[in-house]
């Protein structure tokens, strides 16, 4: 199996290195995006007529009514576990503990005497989270959207999820009282969201990950007049690790595996220093492959995937920071001397005992991340997200007076007259008062 190779960097062409540093392409062609506005015209021209349409299509099933009763909620309650439910409650606090420290402070300065500068903070008033449902329920998503949307100070919070919901999904929905819950999935959601229709209130900002055609969705909706506003660009989910000689060929294995069976096109990488450790891994995934359930989604990933060895530790730093990877994983001697090179990543994990699983679930960090290289210019979802900055400023008289004549200068350089008259209307009434 070629993707098991580990292949030498050093032997590769300028062309080769760059091919490889690749991304598996996202086939978003025409006809998806065709698709996809079609269906978002539907809904906002027909609204629940489209959806009840659109839900019978594409997931085979015919619903009553897309929003789930609390009764359903109860029922669900009931059906989890308390081995999970505590999980979730530990989970849940890591989460909340750690997005708390996010908050911003509010900043409060005179720039110079007289003229006082803020920046407060307010929430988005309200914002529609969707949580996949394809091959496995996300209900952690919930977590990571729901707590720091709460954080912040969100007051109306819609989710939408493929019917059928999973009991975990309404569970954890339910722990963080988000305001409406409906059973909807696919462009049709994203629209509902952007556009709001008889049952569906529109929302703010939408958040969360998706297939192709909710990632469509929600770029289109995006760049429409008016457009709702999203939380960054998405692509399949990706893994880095950097290791050196000494890490342990079993856990990097582990973690590859891992990522790689989140979709069809994850994609993994292996950097390292060390050939014989690159073999050793390779041999690793070939064996712990066959005790996984998810066989068929990780081996199409890895063949998405790549083994490289480079002739050094900052060879690997500067490929890594080239890919910006979603997720990084550190495996050295001394990770923590590594990570002040970093310059591009989504989420680092630091050190053998760091497994890329804990920061999905439990560690606390938020595990929604910038892909597909974006990590050069976004940054995972964190409280900010869920809010806005406004500026204030109040000047005194003596204040003014100070700062007239800059204000006036400039503004007269850009030939901005109305600009400068604010100003000097003020100034004369001033020194009639003096």
């Amino acid at each position: 199996m070629g993707y098991l190779t580990p292949i030498e960097w050093s032997n590769c062409t300028a062309l080769e290195k760059k091919s490889l540093l690749t991304r598996p392409r996202i086939i978003s062609s025409g006809n998806i995006k065709k698709t996809v506005s079609n269906i978002l015209n539907q809904v906002k021209i027909k609204g629940d007529k489209a959806i009840h349409e659109f839900t019978i299509k594409f997931d085979n099933i015919s619903l009553k009514n897309f929003r789930v009763t609390s009764q359903q909620i109860q029922e669900a309650n009931r059906r989890i576990n308390n081995k999970l439910k505590q999980a979730i409650d530990i989970a849940a606090n890591n989460i909340r503990t750690f997005h708390t420290a996010q908050i911003p402070n509010i900043v409060d300065i005179e720039t110079q005497p007289g003229v006082r500068c803020q920046q407060i903070n307010r929430p988005i008033k309200s914002i529609g989270l969707y949580i996949p449902a394809g091959s496995a329920p996300l209900f952690s998503t919930v977590l990571m959207l729901a707590i720091p949307a709460r954080i912040a100070g969100c007051s109306e919070i819609v989710l939408c999820s493929p019917p059928p919901i999973a009991d975990e999904i309404l569970y954890t929905a339910d722990l963080f009282k988000i305001t409406e819950i409906f059973q909807l999935g696919g462009s049709q959601a994203i629209g509902a969201l952007a556009f709001g229709t008889a049952t569906i209130p529109p929302v703010d900002k939408i958040f969360g990950p998706g297939n192709i055609y909710v990632t469509e969705a929600k770029k289109q909706v995006n760049q429409r007049q008016n457009g709702v506003a999203i939380d960054m660009p998405a692509g399949p989910s990706e893994l880095l690790i950097i290791a050196d000689e000494k890490a342990i060929p079993e856990f990097i294995a582990s973690d590859l595996l891992s990522q790689a069976e989140h979709g069809l096109n994850s994609q993994v990488i292996l950097l390292t220093t060390s050939l014989k450790l690159a073999q050793k891994v390779s041999a690793n995934i070939k064996k712990q492959l066959t005790t996984l359930e998810r066989q068929n989604i990780i081996i199409t990933a890895l063949n998405n995937s790549l083994i490289i060895v480079l002739p050094d530790i900052n060879q690997c730093i500067k490929v890594s920071n080239i890919y910006g990877p979603e997720h990084l994983m550190i495996q050295t001697s001394k990770p923590k001397d590594i990570l002040q090179f970093i310059t591009n990543a989504g989420s680092i994990f630091l050190g053998p005992w760091s497994p890329e699983s804990a920061g999905d679930y439990a560690s606390g960090t938020n595990h929604v991340l910038p892909t597909y290289g974006y990590t050069k210019t976004f940054s995972g979802i964190s409280v900010i997200d869920f809010q806005k900055r406004i500026t204030v400023q109040e000047l005194t008289p003596k204040g003014l007076l100070n700062l007239s004549s800059t204000i006036e200068i400039l503004s007269e350089a850009e030939k901005l007259e109305a600009h400068k008259r604010a100003v000097a209307i003020r100034v004369a009434l001033l020194k009639e008062a003096i």
